[in-house]
Protein backbone atom coordinates (compact mmCIF):
# COMPACT_ATOMS: atom_id res chain seq x y z
CA UNK A 1 0.00 0.00 0.00
CA UNK A 2 1.34 3.64 -0.74
CA UNK A 3 2.42 5.42 1.84
CA UNK A 4 1.82 8.92 -0.26
CA UNK A 5 -0.93 10.73 -2.15
CA UNK A 6 -1.05 13.65 -3.76
CA UNK A 7 -3.32 15.84 -6.23
CA UNK A 8 -3.78 19.26 -7.92
CA UNK A 9 -6.79 20.89 -8.37
CA UNK A 10 -7.73 22.05 -11.74
CA UNK A 11 -10.83 24.03 -11.52
CA UNK A 12 -10.35 27.87 -10.98
CA UNK A 13 -13.91 28.94 -11.20
CA UNK A 14 -14.19 29.41 -7.19
CA UNK A 15 -12.68 32.69 -6.36
CA UNK A 16 -14.34 32.68 -2.56
CA UNK A 17 -12.00 30.06 -1.89
CA UNK A 18 -10.24 26.96 -3.36
CA UNK A 19 -8.32 24.24 -3.51
CA UNK A 20 -5.03 24.38 -5.68
CA UNK A 21 -3.52 20.73 -4.06
CA UNK A 22 -4.06 18.54 -1.32
CA UNK A 23 -2.21 14.79 -0.36
CA UNK A 24 -1.28 12.56 2.32
CA UNK A 25 1.66 11.29 3.59
CA UNK A 26 3.13 8.66 6.52
CA UNK A 27 6.59 10.00 5.97
CA UNK A 28 9.91 8.14 6.48
CA UNK A 29 12.50 9.50 9.45
CA UNK A 30 14.23 12.37 8.84
CA UNK A 31 11.96 12.96 5.65
CA UNK A 32 12.15 16.34 4.94
CA UNK A 33 10.55 19.50 2.57
CA UNK A 34 12.22 23.03 2.69
CA UNK A 35 13.31 25.81 3.33
CA UNK A 36 10.66 26.79 0.80
CA UNK A 37 7.93 29.46 0.47
CA UNK A 38 4.39 28.88 -0.63
CA UNK A 39 2.07 31.31 -3.04
CA UNK A 40 -1.34 30.30 -1.00
CA UNK A 41 -2.36 28.90 2.50
CA UNK A 42 -0.98 25.54 2.95
CA UNK A 43 -2.32 23.58 6.37
CA UNK A 44 -1.18 20.47 7.66
CA UNK A 45 -3.37 18.26 9.77
CA UNK A 46 -1.06 15.61 12.42
CA UNK A 47 -2.70 12.50 12.15
CA UNK A 48 -0.23 10.51 14.04
CA UNK A 49 4.02 10.77 14.80
CA UNK A 50 6.10 13.51 15.59
CA UNK A 51 8.04 16.17 13.59
CA UNK A 52 9.80 19.75 13.89
CA UNK A 53 8.58 22.71 12.09
CA UNK A 54 10.94 25.50 11.52
CA UNK A 55 9.01 28.74 10.68
CA UNK A 56 10.23 32.11 9.83
CA UNK A 57 7.99 35.02 11.58
CA UNK A 58 7.30 38.19 10.57
CA UNK A 59 10.62 39.67 11.87
CA UNK A 60 12.64 36.99 9.72
CA UNK A 61 13.22 35.29 13.03
CA UNK A 62 13.02 31.41 12.92
CA UNK A 63 11.14 29.31 15.27
CA UNK A 64 10.92 25.69 16.29
CA UNK A 65 8.14 24.02 16.68
CA UNK A 66 8.01 20.73 18.19
CA UNK A 67 4.65 19.04 17.16
CA UNK A 68 2.80 15.80 17.36
CA UNK A 69 -0.76 13.74 16.74
CA UNK A 70 -3.37 16.08 17.21
CA UNK A 71 -1.71 19.04 16.22
CA UNK A 72 -1.52 20.70 12.90
CA UNK A 73 0.43 23.80 11.15
CA UNK A 74 -0.58 26.53 8.98
CA UNK A 75 1.99 27.99 6.02
CA UNK A 76 0.94 31.46 5.26
CA UNK A 77 1.71 32.90 1.60
CA UNK A 78 5.43 34.10 1.20
CA UNK A 79 6.21 32.33 4.42
CA UNK A 80 9.25 30.33 4.57
CA UNK A 81 8.96 27.00 6.33
CA UNK A 82 11.19 23.79 6.73
CA UNK A 83 9.35 20.58 8.03
CA UNK A 84 11.07 16.90 9.19
CA UNK A 85 9.50 13.87 10.21
CA UNK A 86 10.76 12.51 13.93
CA UNK A 87 13.45 10.37 13.35
CA UNK A 88 11.79 7.45 16.20
CA UNK A 89 7.98 8.59 15.33
CA UNK A 90 8.04 9.61 11.99
CA UNK A 91 5.06 11.77 11.48
CA UNK A 92 1.69 10.93 8.99
CA UNK A 93 -0.30 14.29 8.06
CA UNK A 94 -2.73 15.16 5.52
CA UNK A 95 -2.77 18.68 4.04
CA UNK A 96 -4.58 21.37 2.15
CA UNK A 97 -3.66 24.09 -0.04
CA UNK A 98 -6.21 26.70 -0.73
CA UNK A 99 -6.58 30.21 -0.79
CA UNK A 100 -9.32 32.95 -2.33
CA UNK A 101 -11.16 36.21 -1.84
CA UNK A 102 -12.45 34.91 1.67
CA UNK A 103 -9.14 33.09 2.91
CA UNK A 104 -7.60 35.47 5.02
CA UNK A 105 -10.80 36.39 7.15
CA UNK A 106 -11.01 32.45 7.68
CA UNK A 107 -7.45 32.36 8.88
CA UNK A 108 -8.33 35.02 10.68
CA UNK A 109 -11.18 33.56 12.67
CA UNK A 110 -8.78 30.25 13.40
CA UNK A 111 -6.34 32.23 15.34
CA UNK A 112 -3.70 30.95 13.21
CA UNK A 113 -1.44 33.59 11.37
CA UNK A 114 1.93 34.37 9.77
CA UNK A 115 3.50 34.27 13.16
CA UNK A 116 1.16 31.85 15.14
CA UNK A 117 1.12 29.29 12.56
CA UNK A 118 0.32 25.97 15.19
CA UNK A 119 -3.48 24.78 15.49
CA UNK A 120 -4.42 23.12 19.15
CA UNK A 121 -7.69 21.95 19.34
CA UNK A 122 -9.83 22.73 22.88
CA UNK A 123 -12.80 21.04 20.91
CA UNK A 124 -12.29 17.18 20.62
CA UNK A 125 -15.33 16.31 18.63
CA UNK A 126 -14.94 18.97 16.14
CA UNK A 127 -11.18 18.26 15.49
CA UNK A 128 -12.73 14.87 14.71
CA UNK A 129 -14.55 16.36 11.68
CA UNK A 130 -11.34 18.21 11.16
CA UNK A 131 -9.25 15.30 10.77
CA UNK A 132 -12.00 13.09 8.63
CA UNK A 133 -12.06 16.12 6.26
CA UNK A 134 -8.76 16.30 5.42
CA UNK A 135 -8.46 12.48 5.10
CA UNK A 136 -11.67 12.13 3.55
CA UNK A 137 -10.31 15.00 0.35
CA UNK A 138 -6.83 13.19 0.18
CA UNK A 139 -8.30 10.21 -0.55
CA UNK A 140 -11.04 11.45 -2.92
CA UNK A 141 -9.04 13.14 -6.28
CA UNK A 142 -11.92 11.94 -8.63
CA UNK A 143 -14.95 13.74 -7.27
CA UNK A 144 -16.32 16.76 -8.42
CA UNK A 145 -14.94 19.87 -8.37
CA UNK A 146 -18.30 20.99 -6.32
CA UNK A 147 -17.56 18.03 -3.93
CA UNK A 148 -14.22 18.53 -3.08
CA UNK A 149 -14.80 22.32 -2.25
CA UNK A 150 -17.83 21.59 -0.19
CA UNK A 151 -16.04 19.12 1.89
CA UNK A 152 -12.95 22.01 1.89
CA UNK A 153 -15.56 24.58 3.51
CA UNK A 154 -16.62 21.63 5.79
CA UNK A 155 -12.92 21.46 6.82
CA UNK A 156 -12.33 24.75 7.46
CA UNK A 157 -15.38 25.42 8.94
CA UNK A 158 -14.10 22.61 11.80
CA UNK A 159 -10.80 24.60 11.57
CA UNK A 160 -12.36 27.39 12.94
CA UNK A 161 -14.73 25.77 15.55
CA UNK A 162 -12.18 23.22 17.33
CA UNK A 163 -8.94 25.39 17.48
CA UNK A 164 -8.19 27.21 20.74
CA UNK A 165 -6.85 30.33 19.31
CA UNK A 166 -10.59 31.15 17.88
CA UNK A 167 -11.62 34.96 17.52
CA UNK A 168 -13.90 35.50 20.40
CA UNK A 169 -16.64 37.57 19.69
CA UNK A 170 -16.09 39.55 22.89
CA UNK A 171 -14.73 42.88 21.81
CA UNK A 172 -14.46 42.01 18.71
CA UNK A 173 -17.88 42.26 17.33
CA UNK A 174 -17.74 45.94 16.18
CA UNK A 175 -14.18 45.56 14.39
CA UNK A 176 -15.87 42.56 12.39
CA UNK A 177 -18.96 44.57 11.79
CA UNK A 178 -16.77 47.31 9.98
CA UNK A 179 -14.55 44.55 8.38
CA UNK A 180 -17.47 42.95 6.75
CA UNK A 181 -18.81 46.21 5.74
CA UNK A 182 -15.37 47.23 3.76
CA UNK A 183 -15.64 43.95 2.08
CA UNK A 184 -18.79 44.43 1.40
CA UNK A 185 -18.39 47.53 -0.04
CA UNK A 186 -15.12 46.50 -2.22
CA UNK A 187 -17.36 43.90 -3.61
CA UNK A 188 -20.00 46.22 -5.30
CA UNK A 189 -17.64 48.71 -6.04
CA UNK A 190 -14.09 47.10 -7.36
CA UNK A 191 -14.66 48.30 -10.82
CA UNK A 192 -14.40 52.06 -9.70
CA UNK A 193 -11.92 54.25 -9.09
CA UNK A 194 -11.78 53.80 -5.04
CA UNK A 195 -9.06 54.18 -2.57
CA UNK A 196 -8.75 52.79 0.80
CA UNK A 197 -10.06 56.27 2.22
CA UNK A 198 -13.31 55.38 0.26
CA UNK A 199 -13.61 52.40 2.07
CA UNK A 200 -12.77 53.97 5.19
CA UNK A 201 -14.96 57.21 4.78
CA UNK A 202 -17.47 54.52 3.68
CA UNK A 203 -17.02 53.13 7.06
CA UNK A 204 -17.19 56.37 8.77
CA UNK A 205 -14.04 55.37 10.15
CA UNK A 206 -10.86 57.26 10.18
CA UNK A 207 -8.46 56.29 7.81
CA UNK A 208 -5.28 55.11 10.07
CA UNK A 209 -7.82 53.75 12.78
CA UNK A 210 -9.86 51.61 9.74
CA UNK A 211 -6.88 49.74 8.64
CA UNK A 212 -5.30 48.91 11.95
CA UNK A 213 -9.01 47.14 12.83
CA UNK A 214 -9.16 45.80 9.17
CA UNK A 215 -5.37 44.12 9.63
CA UNK A 216 -6.67 43.23 13.05
CA UNK A 217 -10.12 41.02 11.46
CA UNK A 218 -8.39 40.06 8.02
CA UNK A 219 -4.78 39.75 8.83
CA UNK A 220 -3.79 42.03 5.46
CA UNK A 221 -4.26 45.38 5.17
CA UNK A 222 -6.93 47.50 3.12
CA UNK A 223 -5.39 48.30 0.31
CA UNK A 224 -4.04 44.59 -0.04
CA UNK A 225 -7.38 43.69 -0.23
CA UNK A 226 -8.23 45.49 -2.58
CA UNK A 227 -5.12 44.64 -4.78
CA UNK A 228 -6.21 41.10 -4.72
CA UNK A 229 -9.73 41.13 -5.02
CA UNK A 230 -9.69 43.25 -8.56
CA UNK A 231 -6.68 40.83 -9.17
CA UNK A 232 -8.93 37.75 -8.83
CA UNK A 233 -11.93 39.14 -10.66
CA UNK A 234 -9.52 40.49 -13.64
CA UNK A 235 -8.16 36.37 -13.65
CA UNK A 236 -11.94 35.43 -14.20
CA UNK A 237 -12.30 37.62 -17.16
CA UNK A 238 -9.46 36.49 -18.70
CA UNK A 239 -10.45 32.86 -18.17
CA UNK A 240 -13.61 33.27 -19.05
CA UNK A 241 -14.01 35.33 -21.62
CA UNK A 242 -12.04 36.77 -24.77
CA UNK A 243 -12.37 41.03 -23.76
CA UNK A 244 -9.09 42.71 -24.35
CA UNK A 245 -6.77 43.08 -21.23
CA UNK A 246 -7.35 46.80 -21.69
CA UNK A 247 -10.82 46.63 -21.34
CA UNK A 248 -10.43 43.80 -18.68
CA UNK A 249 -8.24 46.85 -16.52
CA UNK A 250 -11.09 49.01 -16.65
CA UNK A 251 -13.40 46.76 -15.75
CA UNK A 252 -11.63 46.15 -12.46
CA UNK A 253 -10.99 49.86 -11.42
CA UNK A 254 -7.71 50.39 -13.35
CA UNK A 255 -8.20 53.24 -15.99
CA UNK A 256 -3.87 52.68 -16.99
CA UNK A 257 -3.62 49.27 -18.41
CA UNK A 258 0.25 49.81 -17.37
CA UNK A 259 -0.70 50.24 -13.88
CA UNK A 260 -3.09 47.12 -14.14
CA UNK A 261 -0.07 45.08 -15.82
CA UNK A 262 2.39 45.86 -13.00
CA UNK A 263 0.01 45.18 -10.15
CA UNK A 264 -0.77 41.75 -12.10
CA UNK A 265 2.56 40.97 -12.74
CA UNK A 266 3.79 41.63 -8.60
CA UNK A 267 0.46 39.44 -7.24
CA UNK A 268 0.90 36.43 -9.33
CA UNK A 269 4.62 36.91 -11.23
CA UNK A 270 3.59 37.61 -15.00
CA UNK A 271 2.13 39.62 -17.26
CA UNK A 272 -1.55 39.02 -17.95
CA UNK A 273 -1.26 38.29 -21.12
CA UNK A 274 0.99 35.24 -20.23
CA UNK A 275 -1.07 34.41 -17.74
CA UNK A 276 -3.89 34.04 -19.83
CA UNK A 277 -2.72 31.97 -22.50
CA UNK A 278 -1.69 29.31 -19.63
CA UNK A 279 -4.78 29.95 -17.96
CA UNK A 280 -7.76 30.48 -20.37
CA UNK A 281 -10.35 27.74 -20.77
CA UNK A 282 -10.21 25.99 -24.08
Amino acid sequence: MSNFSFALFTDKNFVDCTLFQYGWEKCDPHHSFGPAARNHYLFHYIISGKGLLISTDSSKKDTEYHLHAGQGFLISPGQTNTYIANSLDPWEYAWVEFDGLKAPEIIALSGLSFDLPVYNSNNPAMEQVLKDEMIYIAGHTTESSFHLIGHLYLALDALVKSSNRRMTAVGGQLKDFYAREAVSFVEHNYQNDITVEDIAAFCNLNRSYFGKIFKDVLSITPQEFLIRFRMAKACEYMETTNLPIGEISARVGYPSQLHFSRAFKKTYGQPPREWRLANQHK
